[in-house]
């Protein structure tokens, strides 16, 4: 076992298939998603070696860099991902592999860690214990604890059409003043001004790379209210670029319960249609939640459900 260095990312990819084969990677997500975060650290990233081959990984990461502001948040760590190969299970590797990353964490001055949900570069948002029931054996034996629940959700489009009490909803609100569209450039600044203040900086954050990493402006349906004001919004193909992709969506807290986020919902799924996708999905909502509510009147259905597990450590 030791850190991470160069000539590891092709084995280490393989053997990630191999382990949790419901989740591969490509070398090309792993190298955006771990070896170009400015938070990445080498000394974080614990491979196990066989003959020259990755057989096992466990990674850790702290803030060196904040999403917004000056929030390192000092306290907190993330293992957003581990995994070791069958063939050299049952011999206490995984166990060994993330002992070391906690341990890391723990030089690093990290009192809780939280397990997948690193944002902006988490892979899943929890553990699929369906899927992985010796992984959630693992977590569990070293103190990591159900915090809350998410769950994934899918549509199939095939034969979508907006519905006819979405369209009606939307020109009544058409006729009280209200705007859906596309933004316009000087639109975004209170699109992400809203995102900032009422979701938090992950949110403006993930708006403000998929535009500059040349996501059409079109991907985004904004909802203003009859001064102008962006109070909502919708957008699809914003995480790492799949089109049916959906997210993120927010309302503006004193303009729910309006019907705008279910025309935001409706005229953006039209969009993902219209670019000529099957379905739509996107992985975390809280299923009881009243965003899982909405999801779910608009046919979304459940297709995973993960918990996000955390670990606190006493200083």
């Amino acid at each position: 076992m030791r850190d991470f260095a160069a000539g590891d990312g092709a084995s280490l990819v393989a053997a990630w298939a191999r382990s949790a084969p419901y989740d591969p990677v490509t070398p090309e997500r792993f190298r955006r998603c771990v070896l170009l975060d400015p938070n990445f650290d080498p000394a974080g990233l614990r491979v196990a070696v066989r003959d020259g081959e990755v057989v096992g990984a466990a990674y850790g990461v702290r803030r060196t860099v904040a999403v917004a502001g000056e929030d390192l948040e000092p306290e907190q760590g993330w293992v957003p991902f581990f995994f070791v190969d069958p063939a050299v299970r049952r011999g206490g590797l995984g166990r060994r592999l993330l002992t070391g990353v906690l341990d890391w964490l723990a030089g690093h001055g990290r009192t809780r860690v939280d397990f997948a949900a690193y944002t902006p570069h988490y892979f899943l948002p929890g553990l699929d214990r369906d899927a992985y029931p010796e992984a959630a054996r693992l977590l569990t034996a070293l103190g990591f604890r159900p915090r809350l629940e998410a769950v994934a959700m899918d549509r199939a489009l095939v034969g979508y059409r907006v519905p006819d009490a979405v369209r009606e909803r939307a020109a009544a609100l058409a006729a009280g003043g209200y705007r859906f569209g596309t933004p316009r450039d000087d639109d975004l600044v209170g699109l992400l001004r809203l995102a900032g203040q009422e979701f938090g900086p992950d949110w403006p954050y993930a708006i403000r790379r998929a535009l500059d990493r040349g996501a059409p402006m079109d991907r985004i349906v904004t909802a203003h209210d009859p001064s102008g004001q962006v109070v909502g919004w919708a957008m699809h193909g914003a995480y790492e670029g799949p089109a049916e992709r959906f997210g993120p969506f927010g309302v503006r807290a004193d303009q729910r319960g309006t019907g705008l986020g279910t025309v935001l919902l409706h005229l953006t799924l039209e969009r993902i249609r219209a670019a000529g996708a099957h379905g739509a999905w996107f992985l975390w909502t809280g299923e009881r939640s009243p965003a899982g509510r909405l999801y779910r009147s608009a046919g979304f259905v459940t297709t995973r459900t993960f918990q996000v597990l955390r670990r606190e450590v006493r200083p």
